[in-house]
């Protein structure tokens, strides 16, 4: 499709303001030019915490009026004229993790923050503003990552995975824990700590863990919700669990019981600030262990000084992944080492247009547990 072709309105979610809900409107549809791509978006993920993003209860800095929106499922439908491989009609991964071109360092997140610099607030409020919660989205060239339809979409009789559309929209929420866990080298075969581990990034990161060949230590505070957990991952034997009680040095004691523990992957909430269990899986790390870090806790937390000192210890920070990371993924979904859909006992729960946005908010929120997915397919 060319920008001649493309229609001259679409449909959007719009936030105008924090104080009042969103509403669909029509918008001119955005045009190609140069490092641009236009994708008819067919299935954007909902994150569970999404209501609180435009309600400003999180209180996310970002540009207003704002089509918000997260990474999506898309056919490319026009692209600029210095486009040399991305071509219309090719099934994508667009991310919603965007960079500056000339520094990288800029980053923010497209539809949601607007990220901590002057370049990366500069980018959210002028070229890149707008996100996927639309018919169209205008997003740079490098976000797009071609999906092999074949593979990923034909029936398993045919050679292919099976795979529906919306399924592949899970993609975003595995790539958060991949970011992490990559970071810090987790390798096959070791113990790695994910905490918490039975909400939606915690679940991820357990499936991508074991996707990388790595033993799994699930900690929260409901041992039937963990046992759930270990059910639905399956793992071969690989998935162990414990419930945290509040004591730091006895939970520590408890994460040891199956040997040398190399990592800890930490995505608490901010409701997390106050827990424990950060101090009793850094206490549980063998000498020369390493501690990601990627929770929304904003307050400080407590670490055991004398212990990461001695014990040579590294603690992490990471905000998303790298693009590379997103290759990855997608190659660990195409060979079927990872899965993202039914045959993972993973389920989107819900698929909802963009008139039906306030039911999509819904049921991303009261299904934020490992594996299920809502999508906004405009």
């Amino acid at each position: 499709m060319s920008s001649q072709e493309l229609p001259k309105t679409h449909r959007a979610l719009v936030v105008h303001s924090t104080d009042i809900p969103p509403k669909v409107e029509t918008l001119p549809t955005p045009q190609p030019g140069p490092g641009v791509a236009i994708v008819r978006i067919l299935a954007a993920n909902v994150i569970s915490y999404v209501r609180q993003i435009y309600n400003g209860e999180r209180q996310y800095p970002y540009p207003q009026p704002l089509v918000p929106g997260t990474s999506a499922i898309g056919r490319v439908a026009a692209v600029g004229p210095d486009a040399t491989s991305l071509k219309p009609g090719q099934l994508v991964h667009v991310d919603c993790v965007i960079r500056g071109r000339d520094d990288p360092d800029n980053v923010f997140l497209a539809g949601i923050h607007e990220g901590y610099t002057e370049g990366s607030k500069k980018l959210m409020h002028g070229e890149w503003k707008d996100s996927t919660y639309a018919e169209f989205a205008k997003v740079p060239l490098e976000t797009c990552e071609v999906l092999d339809e074949k593979r990923l979409l034909s029936p398993l009789p045919e050679g292919g995975l099976g795979y529906e559309v919306e399924e592949l929209a899970y993609i975003s929420g595995l790539l958060v824990p991949f970011g992490g866990l990559k970071d810090i080298g987790l390798q096959a075969g070791e113990t790695v700590i994910v905490s918490p581990a039975t909400g939606g990034f915690g679940g991820a990161a357990v499936l991508v863990a074991l996707a990388m060949g790595a033993r799994v230590i699930a900690i929260g505070r409901d041992r039937a919700k963990l046992e759930k957990l270990r059910e639905k991952v399956g793992g071969g034997g690989r998935v162990e669990v414990v419930p945290m009680t509040g004591d730091a040095e006895a939970d520590a004691k408890s994460l040891k019981r199956w040997g040398e523990v190399d990592a800890l992957f930490d995505i608490s909430p901010p409701e997390a600030a106050k827990s424990t269990h950060i101090k009793s899986g850094i206490l549980a790390l063998r000498k020369g262990g390493r501690v990601s870090l990627m929770g929304g806790i904003r307050e400080d937390v407590g670490v055991p000084y004398g212990r990461v000192m001695h014990w040579n210890l590294t603690l992490k920070g990471k905000w998303m992944y790298e693009r590379d990371d997103i290759k990855s993924m997608i190659k660990m979904i195409e060979a079927d080492v990872l899965k993202v859909g039914k045959s993972g006992g993973l389920r989107v729960v819900g698929r909802f247009g963009l008139e039906d946005w306030d039911a999509a908010f819904t049921a991303a929120e009261n299904n934020a547990g490992m594996g299920d997915s809502t999508v906004i397919a405009p």
